[in-house]
């Protein structure tokens, strides 16, 4: 199995461990459950340039990324230097995650989050809720349209926007749905890790413009995002740039600075 789908199987016991443990009902117990979301969707319009940073400690193709840093501190760090939002990894097996992580980052900070997962059931789409995202990744490579439409209702009947991330254009055209509102590029190949940031730059004009366009992955410099607005994109998720330094928040800082 290739990398994909080797955390695919991993997701699908996981969840179903979880589901047992703590069903639904009990996740629409907690007290984030009720909190009114932040949109990254709007976050990303209205900003000159949308960053999501994010927090990653780890990945299949890099080993350790940063395991040092908290993620209050990042989250904090990120929130100081402007961006629009902040990814979370919640993957715990392949890159180092927990719903802890999120949860720490909600307390700590007031702009959008997003839960960065592997979403395969919609049980995962209510952690999310529960655990304080404001935005969901749906990613299309590993669902059908049916459960991207149905999920990506889920997520919208709990106030949560979503960004559905697309390799190809045949990922692309089975995933337009009004209920998503962000269509993220990645330019990360899942199955063989190799980055090209030339598959944003083809993909998106074949993205109606109703849809915010997010590049994500393998960007690391100003130049790389002056070129891609070049292409319409209004959101760009930088993960390793940031947390490959000591001080991820102080990076950010930077980097929008030059921006």
């Amino acid at each position: 199995m290739n990398i994909l789908d080797q955390i695919t199987a991993q997701k699908t016991k996981e969840v179903s461990a979880k589901k047992e443990a703590f069903p639904i009902k009990s996740l629409e117990l907690s007290t984030l459950f009720e909190r009114e979301t932040v949109s990254l969707a709007t976050a990303l319009r209205t900003a000159p340039i949308g960053i999501i940073a994010e927090h990653k400690r780890r990945s299949p193709s890099k080993s350790v990324i940063n395991d040092k840093v908290l993620v209050q501190d990042v989250a904090v760090g990120y929130e100081k230097a402007g961006v629009s939002g902040m990814s979370v990894l919640t993957d715990t097996p392949f890159f180092g995650g927990s719903l802890d992580d999120l949860l720490v980052a909600r307390k700590a900070t007031s702009f959008p989050i997003l839960r960065k997962e592997f979403i395969i059931d919609p049980y995962q789409i209510y952690e999310a809720k529960a655990y304080g995202a404001d935005a969901i990744l749906l990613i299309a490579a590993i669902l059908d349209a049916h459960e991207i439409k149905l999920f990506s209702s889920i997520a919208k009947n709990l106030q949560l926007d979503v960004l559905l991330e697309v390799h190809n254009q045949e990922e692309l055209e089975k995933s337009l749905f009004p209920t998503i509102d962000m269509i993220g590029v990645n330019n990360r190949n899942l199955k063989t890790f190799e980055v090209s940031l030339e598959t944003s730059k083809s993909l998106s004009k074949l993205i109606p413009s109703e849809f915010v366009k997010v590049s994500e992955s393998g960007i690391s410099s100003i130049e790389n995002i002056k070129a891609l607005k070049e292409y319409g994109f209004q959101g760009f998720l930088i993960g390793e740039n940031f947390m490959k330094t000591e001080n991820p928040g102080a990076s950010a800082l930077q980097f929008m600075k030059q921006l």
